[in-house]
C-alpha cells in the first residue's frame, strides 16, 4: 500500500537503481543526496532525474553520505504511513541490516559459482571495499563457511588524521549510529567524526553491524587503501583490462595488487561494486587521464 519509495545516496549508484524500480512499478521516489556529492557524482544524479526521481539535496553538515541517510530517516518518521525507506547499505536498525545483506549476497553467490566453474577452486582471498557495508557484505557471506581469507577495504584517504579517512575499523570504537551499534568515528561525547573520502560511497563514519560482528570475531580482515593508491589501481585496471570501476571498486582492487605483490603465487577474487563513468568528470577534472602514475609496470 505504500505510494512513496524513500532513498540516500552517495555516489548515486543505489539512487540510480531505486529510481529505476520506482519508475518501473509507478512509484513516487525522493532520493536524498549531499550537496557534495550531488556535484561529484553529476551523471547519476541526471539519471535518477531521467528517471523521474526527485534529488533532495542535503546541505547539513558535510553534505555527504551521513548526512543524506540522517535526512532519509527523518523523511521517513514523516512519511512513514505512506512511504518505505529503502536504506542503500547493510546499516540501521533491524531489519534494515539483515534485509540489504541478503539481497546483495546474489554478488557473492553468483561470484563463488562462476570462480568454481571456471578455476574448479576456491579463491585464496575475496576482497571487497567497506563504507556502510552492503556491496561486501553480499560478496562475502556466501564465503564466510569456506577457507577463504576475506578482506574488507575501508577508505585512508589522505591520511590518519581526524577528518581525512572513513577508517571506521582502523580508527573508530563502539558507539551508535543511525538506530544500531557498531564501530563509529566518534568523539569523546559520542558524536560522529567529520569524515573524508574521495569515493563518495565510503565517506561514512560507521559500518555495518554485521562487519563489527564478524571483526570481533576475526573472520574478516579489514585493511585501508588511501586515495592515491585507489586512484592508481582506477587507471590500472582501465588499462590493462578495459574496466573503468567506481572510485569505491578500485579501493579493493587496489588492495588485490598489494595482496598479489606480497603473496606472489594464489587466487584474488575481487568484488567490482560499481562502474566507473559516474566519476569519470571528476577523476579527469583531478587526475587528467592517469599521467602521474606509473602504469606500466607488471602486475
Amino acid at each position: 500500500g505504500k505510494k512513496k519509495i524513500i532513498a540516500e545516496t552517495g555516489a548515486g549508484q543505489h539512487g540510480v537503481a531505486i529510481a529505476t524500480a520506482a519508475a518501473y512499478f509507478g512509484m513516487e521516489c525522493d532520493v536524498y543526496m549531499g550537496e557534495v556529492d550531488i556535484e561529484k557524482q553529476h551523471p547519476n544524479v541526471i539519471r535518477m532525474k531521467m528517471l523521474g526521481a526527485n534529488v533532495v539535496p542535503v546541505t547539513k553538515g558535510l553534505k555527504t553520505l551521513k548526512e543524506a541517510c540522517d535526512a532519509a530517516f527523518e523523511a521517513y518518521l514523516r512519511e512513514y504511513k505512506d512511504a518505505i525507506y529503502c536504506i542503500g547499505t547493510a546499516a540501521g536498525p533491524h531489519p534494515f541490516p539483515k534485509m540489504v545483506r541478503d539481497f546483495q549476497s546474489i554478488i557473492g553467490i553468483e561470484a563463488r559459482e562462476q570462480f568454481l566453474d571456471m578455476t574448479g577452486i576456491m579463491p585464496d582471498a575475496v576482497t571487497a571495499c567497506v563504507g556502510g557495508g552492503s556491496n561486501s557484505l553480499g560478496m562475502f557471506t556466501p564465503f564466510l563457511a569456506d577457507p577463504v581469507e576475506i578482506y574488507g577495504v575501508e577508505p585512508l584517504g589522505r591520511g590518519s588524521n581526524v577528518g581525512d579517512h572513513a577508517a571506521t575499523m582502523a580508527y573508530g570504537t563502539k558507539g551508535i549510529i543511525h538506530g544500531y551499534t557498531s564501530y563509529v568515528l566518534q568523539d569523546e561525547n559520542g558524536e560522529p567524526l567529520p569524515v573524508y573520502s574521495i569515493a563518495s560511497g565510503l565517506d561514512y563514519p560507521g559500518v555495518g553491524p554485521e562487519h563489527a560482528h564478524l571483526r570481533d570475531l576475526g573472520r574478516i580482515h579489514y585493511e585501508t587503501v588511501s586515495d592515491e593508491e585507489a586512484m592508481e589501481a582506477f587507471f590500472l585496471l582501465s588499462r590493462y583490462e578495459g574496466i573503468i570501476p567506481a572510485i569505491e571498486s578500485a579501493h579493493a582492487v587496489a588492495y588485490a595488487i598489494r595482496y598479489a605483490k606480497e603473496h606472489k603465487s594464489g587466487s584474488i577474487l575481487a568484488c567490482l561494486s560499481g562502474r566507473g563513468d559516474k566519476d569519470i568528470d571528476y577523476v579527469y577534472e583531478n587526475y587528467g587521464c592517469g599521467e602521474k602514475f606509473k602504469l606500466d609496470y607488471d602486475i
